[in-house]
C-alpha cells in the first residue's frame, strides 16, 4: 500500500507517517503547497498512491476572521482541487476536519453525531465545512474525519505548538493563568488519533467519522489537569469566553460522538486524561526527525 501524506511536518502528519506502514511519501509545504495544483499533480503523478491523506490546513482560527480568503483558499478550494485529482485517479482521499463545524446550537449538551446538522460560528469553521462538502461530493472513495483539540510531540518540539505547550510556557512565568471555562470539548493526542485512523482505513468503509479521545472537559479543566500531572503549582483562574475576548466565536459545546467507529467494531480511544498523562511523559524524551 502506498500513501502520500500532505502536511507531513505537522503534529498529526508526523505521527501518521510513523504509524501507516507500507510505502509512505511525506510531502511538506516546501515540496508541494496545496495552493499550487500543478505541484500537487506532479507528486501524485510520480508517486501513484493508493491513498492520499491531507493533514494540511489553515488553522489560525482568530486570524481567519480577517483573512477569510486565505482560510477558504487552503481549507476549501485547495481541498476541492485535491479531491478532484483523487477522483480522477480513483484514489482514496483521507481528509481531516474539526469540531468547529458545530456551535450554532448553544443549548447542546450531548455529543454531536455524524448525522447532526453542522452549524459553524466562525470563518474557520465555515471554511472547514466547505472542504468537507467538496471531498464528500467529488470523491466517492473518501474518509472525512472530524476531530478535536489536537496536540502531539511535534508541538512540543517547536513544530507549531499546541495548548499544552502554551500552558506549560505560561506556568514558567510564575504568574496566574486565565483560562476559558465555558467551552467544552475533547482534547485528542495525535498519536492516538493516528492509531485510530490506521484501524479505520483497514475497514475500507468510506464515509464521515468522528474520532477523538474519550470523555470531555473545559479548557480550564484541561489546564488544571496539565498542571496537576506535571507537578506544578499554578493559579489557574476560570474566565468566560466573553472575558477572553477572542476575535472568532467558538462552540460552547463541541464534544463529538465516536459511535460510528464503534459500530464498525473499532475500539474506543482512551480517556483524554490518560492520553494527556502519556503525552506529558513522552514529551520529556527527545523527538527524532
Amino acid at each position: 500500500m502506498r500513501f502520500v501524506v500532505f502536511g507531513a511536518n505537522g503534529q498529526l502528519g508526523r505521527d501518521l507517517c510513523q504509524k501507516l506502514g507500507g510505502d509512505v511519501i511525506a510531502v511538506d509545504r516546501a515540496r508541494a503547497d496545496l495552493l499550487q495544483p500543478e505541484a500537487v499533480q506532479s507528486v501524485l503523478d510520480q508517486s501513484r498512491p493508493d491513498i492520499v491523506i491531507n493533514c494540511a490546513a489553515y488553522n489560525l482560527v482568530d486570524r481567519a476572521e480577517a483573512d477569510g480568503a486565505d482560510a477558504f483558499a487552503v481549507n476549501a478550494m485547495a481541498v476541492r482541487s485535491l479531491a478532484r485529482q483523487c477522483a480522477a485517479r480513483q484514489t482514496t482521499i483521507v481528509h481531516f476536519s474539526t469540531d468547529y463545524v458545530f456551535g450554532q446550537d448553544v443549548t447542546r449538551s450531548s455529543p454531536w453525531t455524524e448525522e447532526d446538522t453542522p452549524g459553524p460560528v466562525s470563518t474557520y469553521g465555515i471554511s472547514k465545512l466547505a472542504g468537507e462538502h467538496f471531498v464528500r461530493s467529488i470523491c466517492d472513495r473518501h474518509f472525512v474525519i472530524r476531530t478535536c483539540g489536537l496536540y502531539g510531540a511535534w508541538g512540543a518540539g517547536g513544530k507549531g505548538g499546541n495548548f499544552i505547550e502554551t500552558m506549560l510556557r505560561l506556568a514558567g512565568s510564575g504568574r496566574p493563568v486565565r483560562v476559558v471555562n465555558d467551552q467544552v470539548c475533547t482534547p485528542t493526542y495525535t498519536r492516538d488519533l493516528a492509531d485510530a485512523v490506521v484501524r479505520l482505513l483497514h475497514t475500507g468503509r468510506f464515509g464521515l467519522y468522528h474520532i477523538t479521545s474519550s470523555g470531555c472537559c473545559s479548557w480550564h479543566q484541561l489546564a488544571t489537569a496539565i498542571f496537576q500531572l506535571s507537578g506544578l503549582q499554578v493559579e489557574a483562574h476560570p474566565i468566560s469566553t466573553q472575558e477572553f475576548g477572542a476575535a472568532a466565536r467558538r462552540p460552547a459545546y463541541s464534544v463529538l460522538s465516536n459511535s460510528r467507529c464503534e459500530l464498525l467494531g473499532l475500539p474506543p480511544m482512551r480517556s483524554w486524561r490518560e492520553a494527556l498523562a502519556d503525552y506529558l511523559n513522552e514529551r520529556k524524551r527527545p523527538v527524532n526527525n
